[in-house]
């Protein structure tokens, strides 16, 4: 099969993913194959290969936004043929304290699709069984790639933030996930307040809605319930925090930031205002926030690529030249 291989972390301007044609993979006990119809790419992708996140092994391919067909080691309800979706997660211990707990998106010992094993970027790919979700059939390949990473995290990080129907909500970067979470806010009659760089960005925001929409360092102008920063910067956590309203949330939707700078406790952060980070997934927010695209009709934008173009796919995300989300298509 073909597959976009990192053997060793580099700037995505020196193509570091290379194609190579390498062995299927075979099915272990518990495990489903999957032919890959749709990957999305996810700016941890970007910090994977440009080695932001420290590699785990020798090589790896990326990839944790899998819509599959499978077609080997099929078990359950995962009959040969189904058409399923793979995140970030891919799987956990289940008998850590924090499984034990039901926070298995805090797992001493996850594996990470696309990071600790081998992911999406390619024509097949392996998944553990209780770690893949069926797909409404209302979405098509392309649509719902985006969902299960940038979706679904972006879903957990309103529930983070303590977001509720008819709440003020900031969002601050207006990527791939954001311009999903905003459809969900809609449909719980927020009133979305959306800053963020890039004028094709805050085109995208007004055109689904938002109440208002700045540049990234703008302040939004009344204060927020809550609020959702998707951009890996710590000032911008910092003008999302100066945002608030007494006793609201800031919940930080990043795997990596480039610094938390120094402010004010006295202005920023007493009141009861409160900075939480989002960590990973849980198996419960992937099955309910698929439950609420297919019935909020839910539709991405996506710009396509071809497994060949995944350096590319990876530069455009760096770069903020798409709007919406970049979907790979073996």
């Amino acid at each position: 099969m073909r597959a976009a291989v990192l053997a060793k972390p580099g700037p995505v301007a020196g193509r570091p993913l290379e194609i190579q044609q390498i062995p299927e993979p075979e099915p272990a006990s518990g495990q489903v194959l999957l032919r890959v119809k749709a990957c999305g790419v996810c700016r941890t992708d970007l910090h994977i290969v440009e080695g932001e996140l420290a590699p785990r092994g020798t090589s790896v391919i990326p990839g944790h936004q899998i819509v599959g067909e499978v077609v080997a080691g099929a078990t359950g309800e995962l009959k040969k043929g189904a058409r399923v979706g793979v995140s970030w997660i891919g799987g956990t211990d289940g008998t850590c304290p924090y499984c034990q707990a039901g926070l298995e998106n805090l797992c001493d010992a996850p594996t990470f699709t696309g990071y600790t094993v081998n992911g999406g970027y390619a024509e097949y790919a392996l998944a553990r069984a209780d770690f893949a979700f069926p797909l409404p059939p209302a979405l098509d390949d392309l649509q719902a790639a985006p969902l299960l990473c940038a979706g679904i995290i972006g879903f957990r990080a309103l529930r983070v933030a303590g977001a509720r129907p008819g709440d003020r909500v900031g969002l601050f970067g207006f990527g791939a996930s954001a311009h999903l979470a905003i459809a969900v806010l809609r449909a719980w009659k927020c009133e979305v307040y959306v800053a963020t760089r890039g004028e094709s960005h805050r085109k995208l925001a007004g055109s689904l809605g938002a109440t208002w929409v700045g540049a990234e360092r703008d302040k939004p102008p009344v204060p927020l319930d809550c609020a959702v920063t998707f951009a890996p910067s710590g000032d911008v956590v910092v003008a999302a925090l100066a945002s608030l309203r007494k006793g609201g949330v800031v919940a930080i939707n990043a795997i990596h930031l480039d610094r938390m700078p120094q402010f004010d406790y006295d202005t920023l952060l007493w009141g009861e205002r409160q900075l939480r980070s989002v960590a990973n997934m849980t198996r419960a927010d992937a099955r309910d926030f698929l439950r609420a695209a297919a019935e909020i009709g839910l539709k991405p934008r996506v710009t396509p690529f071809s497994l060949a173009q995944a350096n590319e796919a990876l530069q455009a995300l760096k770069s903020d030249s798409i709007d919406g989300a970049a979907v790979l298509v073996p």
